[in-house]
This record gives structure tokens, sequence and C-alpha cells, in this order.
């Protein structure tokens, strides 16, 4: 294994070995340990001394079922503290079949100069922009599959992130004519700028796998893995996340009146039944678009789907839960059409779609547009493209639009927007929003899965619960596992340990999985804790705790003591 260092200042591409410290790690792992070992926590996050890291999961380019997420990290300019996020593709298996263990960008160039970091194998080097510059995603990703084959990987930003917006996000594409794969949250797209690198492209490794240890172990393990996904009644071809995609918990959340409305002012949506998973695939089949599609090679839940307009021409794949509650119900939407459309316009310009919904929704209860109107609420994405400076207000993510429009219902924690989960009526997000060094993340510990578990409505059990799903969560992200096939991991652990020990011969133990997973999050709070964030700062917002949410009148109410205490047994 080698990790990649680019050196933007000096125009430098290297290659060296990996240290034994950082053997044993991947994707967020790695980047916690990386960024607090070689980078000032204080650090201005778009400024020389941030590095922006692309690195597997430990499972990446050894074929496993869902589990070749390519992670990027760096310090925050959201957050002010760390950040991963995680995106499909192929990024993350190919740089596994190359043995790259991590790219490290360090250093900044002139500003406004931008390059392209080409991989060729064994080969590695630095090439002018200049084409491409005020480009989005597609036609960056367009023009670079056609100079350097259609198989290549495309990592690239678009004009939200050239231009430094701090919500912005980072495109990869995938299988053949796949575009929207985004690792969005956090402003690691403005990071990447800030960098002067406007894409990576991993030519295609033919011929090159991952070495296994022991390949009977890994093979035994990965086949079980994947026969327990297939013959889920959920994840599986017969389940909900395969038919219907990650739109399929638009009618649960929205009945559970956690559904985000009007800028997180209700938490359900009348119209949201033409939001739902199963108008969503009914569109799309009577469009002749597709459902069901892959955003990795090899998975088997296949859960996106590619949605077209009423003439049947495709205008974006995928069209997802976060984006449908934050771009949708959030702004008094109720058509998928509209959604789609801003949906591709976030894509394009390589916005996070859950900070700009945000954002347009703060926006809105401003007065620059109403609810709902859809034209006035494009004309304000179009100024975003366009680089005006309330377009660059907006790019910049929820909390800049609060403080600049001085609206005081802004939903976020650590600067970062929330997802599409009101935190007042499931509590247990809100614990994560709350106390993730991640800021606001479903992904971070999600714990919709449990409202049956713990109740959501109630303030015991949550803190408990929370601890417990982060910590899948950062085992998820250092794996390079989907969230959502996680549920054959939780129940027989021994299959990870099988699959990591069948390719590396580490020889791990349960207990050793177990400190490796709970390390992430001791390192990344040592990270946050050296860049000035205190535990005041982990908190949801004082309106939330103090403004009740319809339907059920509910406000974030569990106690600080519970945040503060939570990571004590960690």
């Amino acid at each position: 294994m080698k990790i990649l260092r680019v050196n933007m200042k000096e125009f430098e591409v290297r290659w060296e070995p990996v240290s034994s410290e950082y053997e044993q790690l991947g994707g967020r792992a790695l980047i916690a340990k990386l960024l607090l070992r070689e980078i000032p926590p204080d650090c201005d996050a778009l400024g020389p001394h941030n590095k922006l890291i692309f690195t597997p999961g430990l499972l990446g380019g050894a074929i496993v079922p869902t589990a070749g997420r390519l992670s990027i990290g760096a310090k925050s300019p959201l957050t002010k503290g760390i950040k991963e996020a995680n995106a499909g593709g192929t990024g993350g298996d190919n740089l596994g079949k190359l043995r790259i263990k991590a790219i490290v960008v360090e250093g900044q160039g002139k500003p406004k100069q931008f390059y392209i970091l080409v991989i060729d194998g064994e080969s590695a080097e630095l090439v002018p922009a200049d084409d491409l510059l005020n480009t989005g995603t597609y036609a960056t990703s367009d023009k670079l599959q056609e100079k350097y084959g259609t198989d290549a990987t495309v990592i690239c930003i678009g004009q939200a992130g050239e231009q430094l917006m701090t919500g912005a996000g980072i495109a990869s594409t995938g299988d053949k004519d796949q575009r929207s794969n985004h690792a969005a949250r956090g402003g690691l797209g403005a990071v990447m700028g800030s960098k002067g690198l406007k894409a990576v492209v991993i030519k295609k490794p033919l011929g090159k796998s991952m070495e296994l240890k022991d390949e009977k172990l890994f093979r035994a393990a990965a086949k079980a893995f994947a026969q327990e996904l297939i013959q889920s009644p959920k994840l599986g071809t017969k389940g909900s996340q395969h038919l219907y995609g990650t739109a399929s918990i638009v009618g649960a959340v929205n009945e559970m009146g956690s559904l985000p409305t009007k800028n997180f002012s209700e938490g359900q949506f009348e119209p949201s039944t033409e939001l739902r998973g199963e108008k969503l695939r009914e569109l799309v089949l009577a469009r002749e678009g597709k459902v069901g599609t892959r955003c990795m090679p090899g998975c088997v839940i296949a859960c996106r789907n590619l949605f077209p307009d009423a003439s049947g021409k495709p205008i974006v794949g995928t069209v997802q839960y976060e984006t449908i509650a934050l771009v949708g119900s959030n702004l008094g939407i109720g058509s998928l059409d509209d959604v789609a459309q801003i949906n591709y316009m976030c894509n394009d310009f390589g916005l996070d779609t859950i900070e700009t919904g945000a954002a347009l929704g703060v926006a809105l209860e401003a007065g620059l547009a109403e609810f709902g109107d859809i034209e006035g609420i494009l004309g304000l994405m179009k100024q975003i493209g366009e680089g005006t400076v309330l377009g660059r207000v907006l790019g910049c993510g929820a909390a800049t639009t609060g403080r600049v429009l001085g609206v005081r219902r802004v939903p976020v924690t650590l600067g970062q927007a929330m997802p599409g989960y009101d935190p007042r009526t499931l509590k247990g997000n809100g614990v994560t929003y709350a106390t993730s060094p991640q800021g606001a993340d479903h992904t971070a510990g999600n714990a919709f899965g449990a409202r049956k578990e713990v109740n959501p409505l109630g303030t015991e059990g949550q803190k408990e619960l929370s601890l417990k799903l982060q910590i899948i969560a950062a085992m998820l992200d250092s794996t390079g596992l989907c969230l959502f096939a996680r549920p054959p991991i939780i129940s027989n652990p021994q299959l990870m340990l099988d699959m990591i020990n069948g390719i590396y011969g580490w020889g791990w133990s349960l207990e050793d999985y177990d400190r490796f997973t709970r390390d992430v999050l001791r390192t990344e709070l040592e990270f946050n804790q050296k860049a000035g964030i205190t535990q005041n700062d982990y908190r949801i917002p004082e309106y939330m705790r103090e403004e009740p949410l319809p339907p059920h009148n509910a406000v974030f109410d569990v106690p600080d003591s519970d945040l503060d205490s939570l990571f004590d047994t960690l």
C-alpha cells in the first residue's frame, strides 16, 4: 500500500510508503488520524495548512457488495472541526485495487489557477484545467471521460467549489453514464477549490485486484454477507430500499411529525403523498426511466433511480429522501418534478442539497420568495450558479444565510445544516446532531430505524441510542460499507472481522475491531477540542428547545447533561 502526496504549492506529486500508524486504518478512521497528526486543528479551513484526503475504506477494492464507498475529508469550513463525507461510484474500489491507501492534497497554489490530478496505474501528474473553469460537474465529467476513457473515475467540483462556497460538495462518477454520487456534506468542495484542484481522474485499473491473505476466509464471509443482503425482506430485490430507494421513508417520517416543512416550522407536509417513494417509482417507470440501479459495482441493494421529465428526458439520478425533504417539503414544494429540477442544479453547481435546501428555507422565511414558489426558488438557485452576491451567500449555507438575512430559525448545529428529520420529534437524531464531531449529519448515527426501540418523542434512552449508532456509523465509514448494508454486520460482527482478516491477515479479535471503531470518535473529538470547539458548541439551536413543533407541539428537551456525558464511556 502507498500514499500519494500532492503538493499544490510546489506542484509536486510523490509516492510514499504507508507508516505503521496508518497501516490498519481506512476511510473515516484514516482521515481522522491523518488530520490530527498533520494539520494545526485551529488552522483556516480554506487556507494552505488544511489538507484534503481521498481514501477508500478497508474493504475498498475487495469486491464486497456495497463496500466501495470513497471517503473524502478535511477540516470543515462549516463546522470548523473535522469532517468526513463519503460517496458511491467507482473511486473507492479503484483506489483499493491500485493499493493506494490515500491521496493527500497539501498546500495551496495561486488563486484562480486550477489543475486536474490524473492517476494512471503507478503514475500520477497534475495538468492544467483551464478549459474546465466555471464548468458544472456534469460537463466536467463528460469532458474528462471523453479524454481519459468512459470507464475512468472522475471526482470533481462545480462552480460552487471553485468560488469557495462553503455549501459545496464533491461529485464522483460511477458505472457507465452515472454522474451524481456526491460527498456532499461539510463544505469539502470549497476545500478542494481552495487547493486549486478542479478534478481527480483515476483511470480504470485493468487487471488489478486486492491481494487476499486468506482467500478462503474472505470469500466465505463475503458470500455470507451478500446472501444476508439478498435475502433481507427490506434490502433484497423485493424490499422497500430496492423498490423505492431512500424515498421509501417519506410517508413514515411525515406520519411521525418529523418531516422538515417550511423551514423546519412544521413536522408534517400535507402534499407529502406526492413526494413518496411509491409516487416516485410510478412516475419513473411511466416515463421509462430507471429504478433499482446501483451507485457502486456489485451492490445487491440497488436503491438508486434515474428520474426523467414528462417527455422521458433524464433529469437527475438519483432523487433521494434527504433531497426530497430539504428542497421539497422544507421549501413548500409538493412536486417531484420540481424537486428533481432543484436537485439537478445542486448537482451541477456542486452543492450539498441538504445545506442548500436549508439555506433556501431560511431565505424564503426572510421573504426572498414564497414557500412553494418554484420559479422564485429556481431564480435563487440560478444566482448561486452565476455567483452573484446573494448567490454566494446562499451557496455558503444555512448559517451564513441566516446571519446575513437576520433570520433566527436556522436549523444548524456546529454551523452545518440539519438533514431531513426534525430533532424535536426524533430526539435520538437530535442527540446525534448535537454531539457528533461531524456536526448535524444523519449518517453519523440515524435513529429513525430505532423508533420502535426508543420512543422518538421521549428523552429516556436517547443518549445511549445515539452513542451506539455513532459507533456503528464510524465503523461503516471506515470500512467503506454503505449505511443500508449495516444489519448483517450489526447482528453478526464476525462477518466484518473475517472479511478484514481475510484481506489483510491482521488476526484481529472482536475486541480489536471494537477498539478500532471507538478510536475513530475519540480521535475526532480530540481534533475538535484542539480546534477550539467546546461543550457549549455541541447544542441544538435555542429556538428548537423553546418553539413547539406541530403537530405534536414537541420541543427538544434532552438534558444538556446527557449531551455532555454521551462519550464518557467511549
